[in-house]
């Protein structure tokens, strides 16, 4: 049984769907080598212009599989795959959306911060609660965290392990939305649609400068941006938008 879905739900959109409902989704290793798996393959397919991740109702993903870790060592955690198999997922060049139903917890936390935009259900909860078990958020927890929602709501979250409701994450900004429940699936799949149906370069510039900005000065940031607005005017998909609003008719853009 596959661990993670790959489903085409719509035009340009990829869907995949954590399937371990035994575990609440939880990430062993065989579930984040299949997840890497289908993200190389996703991320040099043309075809593919967003992609979304989802979970269960119960749960997006409830942490890591603490029965495979609990008697693991510091240099079996050196040397392990686990932190290569999440550079795949932040390296992905297309935008990811999270479409988060119950638990996002430690791992499942990590993994929503991954994405560009996050879609949350109005019971779901996120969490690092690493640290009741004696360790620390591992992928990325510490890092993501602070640069999402600021250091002293990251800090509390991180040092009590205690989950924040879906409400609580739109306000200190780890949720872009907060939807009904049986709503999160589908309002994330009309955002993929939109923008999927919108220039890939365009997208594509947009997600590269975002990330690289975010971690350098703001002359820094700004010099990227200008570079990729101006390398822009050389795309069929620039003089394809610009000619199709001047005419009034809906533009088709082809990624050149």
């Amino acid at each position: 049984m596959s661990l993670v879905l790959l489903e085409n739900p719509g035009d340009g959109v990829a869907l995949l769907r954590m399937n371990r409902p035994e575990a609440l989704n939880a990430l062993n290793m065989a579930t984040r080598l299949e997840l890497a798996d289908h993200f190389r393959r996703l991320n040099d397919d043309d075809a593919v212009r967003c992609i979304v991740i989802t979970g269960s109702e119960k749960a997006f993903v409830a942490g890591a599989d603490l029965k495979e870790m609990s008697e693991m060592g510091t240099a079996a955690m050196a040397m392990g795959h686990g932190r290569r198999l999440w550079k795949v997922i932040a390296d992905c060049p297309k935008p990811v959306i999270a479409a988060v139903n119950g638990f996002a917890l430690g791992g499942g936390c990590e993994l929503a911060m991954h994405a560009d935009i996050i879609i949350a259900g109005e019971t779901a909860k996120f969490g690092q609660p690493e640290v009741r078990v004696g360790i620390m958020a591992g992928g990325g927890g510490t890092q993501r965290l602070v640069r999402a929602v600021g250091k002293f709501k990251a800090m509390k979250m991180l040092l009590t392990g205690e989950p924040v409701s879906a409400a609580e994450a739109f306000q200190m900004g780890l949720a872009s939305e907060v939807v009904s429940d049986e709503r999160v699936l589908e309002r994330a799949l009309e955002l993929a649609d939109k923008i999927a149906a919108l220039p890939p370069l365009a997208i594509r510039q947009t997600k590269e400068v975002v990330l690289a900005g975010a971690d350098c000065s703001l002359d820094g940031g700004l010099m990227l941006e200008r570079k990729a607005f101006d390398v822009l005017f050389d795309t069929e998909d620039q003089k394809e938008g610009m000619r199709a609003f001047i005419e009034k008719r809906k533009p088709e853009f082809r990624g050149k």
